[in-house]
């Protein structure tokens, strides 16, 4: 199963709760899983579809407990994916068709009495938090997905609808996150990236278990990264050094071949010997050696001197050649 099955798993399960929310839920999968059927003489019949046979049982239990009517379930092949099967979750009769429609404030009247639909999140839906929080869960059951932890940090929410999205990503930003909406293949995305905003988005929408996991491999891979941050650095670190001290020997041995070591000063020609008789030594251990010791600092000092005077000599051999 994929941590995104196993979320809805865990959000399918939770209790329906208090008459309220259950409203502010049918109305989510209305907007995200509704389709409406137009029956003619002004009435209507609607069925919801989703993939997820635990999102269809739970859009049953909440029309049923909300109008103790018994919606019809029918399941069909999904045409591109032929080994997905399609739930659909039918309330043909048009009256508890209306009555749920209007109830979600999907359908009103307008001044003149026409029938209309409103395509945006009713004011009176999202009132109480407790309704904000079942809302925003159902989006997600009815069009979320979220990555595998492990490989990415990706949430978001498929809607058909810009509009529909915008009030989505205001009521997302009554929790201070801030979602970003992008078109695809016709459809309006709203979605996460960062591990954090994802984890307190779980969190509102009650997937406490999965929370528990996601929090649990992002600290895994945070540490995991932080060791490899800390192993290239010291790999890095030790590349420079053992570049250094090469090019360092390099130098030395070109002025002892060019002018002999006797020709430099007692402190340049004491870390000269120093470097080439302890090649793998650092600067730290080549200034303890040192009478009196000296710090890392004083010691590149001196091989910085020793670099220079070799450049020098190499200048000087090219200009007489």
């Amino acid at each position: 199963m994929s941590f995104s099955s196993t979320v809805k798993s865990e959000l399918c399960s939770i209790p329906l709760g208090q008459s309220c929310c259950i409203m502010a839920e049918l109305a989510a999968f209305l907007h995200i899983n509704g389709t409406m059927l137009f029956l003619g003489n002004n009435e209507v019949g609607l069925y919801f579809s989703t993939e997820s046979a635990p999102v269809a049982r739970r859009i049953f239990k909440l029309i049923k407990s909300r109008y103790k009517v018994q919606p019809e379930i029918l399941i069909r092949k999904n045409q591109r994916l032929k080994k997905n099967n399609v739930y659909i979750v039918a309330v043909l009769r048009p009256s508890e068709a209306r009555a749920l429609l209007e109830d979600a404030h999907v359908l009103y009247k307008d001044e003149m009495g026409n029938t209309n639909i409103y395509a945006g999140i009713h004011s009176a839906l999202v009132e109480n938090e407790c309704c904000r929080r079942a809302y925003l869960r159902a989006t997600f059951l009815g069009g979320g997905y979220i990555s595998d932890p492990e490989k990415n940090y990706h949430l978001e929410i498929v809607t058909h609808d810009l509009q529909y999205a915008q009030a989505l990503s205001s009521l997302v930003a009554c929790f201070d996150l801030h979602a970003k909406i992008v078109e695809r293949k016709g459809n309006h995305v709203l979605y996460f990236k960062e591990g954090e905003n994802i984890a307190h988005f779980l969190n509102i929408i009650g997937a406490h278990q999965a929370l528990l996991e996601w929090e649990n491999i992002r600290a895994r891979k945070d540490m995991r990264n932080n060791i490899n941050r800390i192993v290239n650095c010291e790999t890095a670190n030790l590349s420079k050094t053992v570049n250094a001290a090469i090019r360092q020997i390099e130098n030395i041995e070109y002025i002892r071949q060019s002018i002999g070591l006797h020709r430099l000063s007692p402190q340049l020609r004491e870390i000269a010997e120093l470097r080439l008789k302890y090649r793998d030594a650092s600067l730290k251990e080549l200034g303890s050696m040192l009478v009196p010791p000296i710090g890392k600092s004083g010691v590149n000092h001196r091989l910085r001197k020793l670099d220079e005077i070799a450049d020098a000599l190499r200048g000087k051999k090219k200009g007489e050649m």
